[in-house]
């Protein structure tokens, strides 16, 4: 594994930025909406009807209705209709907006709103994943007090927000592709499919058995996510990312022809990661991405299951004690993977193989301290299971020993 690995989920959605302020000259010194620039209260009714006919239009799939719902240039118009033939190809559960009336002020004869819009995808997402985006509505020329968009502006837009995109699904496995990598769907939707049955067999959690998969030869959408290991996306495989209360993950381009185990494997530590969910949250990311890389070499045979050299080294050397969770994707990551994933080896190896899984619940409780949980559950500590991680990975990986 010569890349660097992806690390513990991202942590909270993004937040709603400066994109999501009033318009200039709308706003009060402390950047609310001015009360005297606010709308009368039949506005918010007729921006709350022409979201409601957005969603429904959408939703039936009616492109001519849409299109009346849409003004402004015509770039935006054909930003718009690359939205809807998008939207068009997800399996929608539920669509619905929701405008934030005290969000709401006059630009000219138009009305700026902060909207929040409520997506759910069909036998994949357990409940509605919300984003936020600023919208402008204009009056409609030939029909007074109705309101046409006529531009949007996300908060964290989502591939179907930016361009065109190719979907495809397999069992349990929805794959957002574009027109580039849409020719490599199939190999790579048949790798999550295997790979879901691999992650069901080893982790003991219920969780959904279905993933979406985001593979664009775009690096955009990778490159816009916030709090990644090491603060640098174009660093990274691939990384999950959470998703409403559910998790998706996103592939780097440069991993669409990297077809063959090692994409498997990477493809397995990522479902992993979706399939824990939040019951890694309050553990250290070794433990984390330890499990992780534990799970996604249990197809492989023994022989299969290499290691970054960087990791070697680092055992050679002697590990004075497990990463911590400010150090762990630093420049050393690539050793702190292996370790981590030794240590987690040596649990299971020396306790069962119940033993990693039942660390992570003990971590799981509020307040849990990981020193005191390995002592009290292993009578053992991070500095013993580094030590014996280095044991392990020195045994096997040593060639020149």
């Amino acid at each position: 594994m010569s890349s660097r690995r992806p690390s513990r989920l991202l942590t909270a959605a993004a937040l709603v930025a400066a994109v999501l302020a009033g318009c200039a000259g709308c706003t009060g010194s402390d950047g609310q909406p001015d009360p005297s620039t606010r709308p009368p209260r039949d506005i918010v009714h007729a921006l709350d009807r022409a979201l409601d006919a957005r969603a429904r239009v959408v939703r039936r799939g009616d492109a001519e209705a849409f299109d009346r719902l849409v003004g402004g240039g015509r770039g935006f118009r054909a930003r718009q209709d690359t939205w809807f033939g998008n939207l068009g190809q997800l399996p929608i559960a539920r669509l619905s907006y929701r405008a934030d009336p005290a969000s709401l002020v006059r630009d000219g004869d138009a009305y700026r709103v902060t909207v929040t819009e409520s997506l759910q995808l069909d036998g994949y997402d357990a409940e509605p994943v919300t984003s936020q985006g600023r919208y402008r509505f204009a009056p409609a020329r030939r029909h007074p007090g109705r309101f046409v968009l006529t531009a949007v502006t996300e908060a964290h837009p989502q591939p179907w927000d930016t361009g065109p995109i190719e979907v495809r699904e397999g069992d349990g496995v929805l794959g957002v592709f574009d027109a580039d990598s849409v020719d490599r769907a199939s190999e790579l939707i048949a790798s999550v499919e295997d790979g879901i049955a691999s992650v069901a067999a080893e982790v003991p959690y219920e969780w959904s058995r279905t993933v979406v998969v985001y593979a664009l030869t775009d690096a955009t959408f990778l490159e816009s996510l916030e709090d990644v290991p090491g603060d640098d996306p174009g660093d990274l495989d691939a990384v999950a990312f959470p998703a409403g209360t559910g998790t998706r993950f996103v592939l780097n381009p440069r991993m669409l022809d990297q077809a063959g185990r090692e994409r498997d494997r990477l493809v397995r530590h990522e479902l992993t990661h979706v399939a824990v969910g939040t019951h890694d949250d309050q553990a250290p990311v070794w433990l984390s991405e330890g499990l992780a890389e534990y799970v996604s070499v249990r197809p492989l045979a023994p022989e299969d299951r290499r290691i970054p050299e960087a990791a070697v080294a680092a055992a050679e050397a002697g590990a004075s004690d497990l990463p911590d969770d400010a150090t762990f994707n630093d420049a050393d990551s690539d050793a702190h993977y292996g370790l981590a994933w030794w240590a987690v080896e040596y649990l299971a190896d020396a306790y069962g193989e119940d033993a990693p899984w039942q660390l992570l619940d003990a971590m799981a409780v509020p307040d849990a301290d990981p020193d005191t949980v390995l002592r009290d559950q292993f009578a053992t500590s991070t500095h013993e299971l580094a030590k014996q991680a280095d044991r392990l990975i020195v045994s096997l990986y040593d060639v020149a020993g």
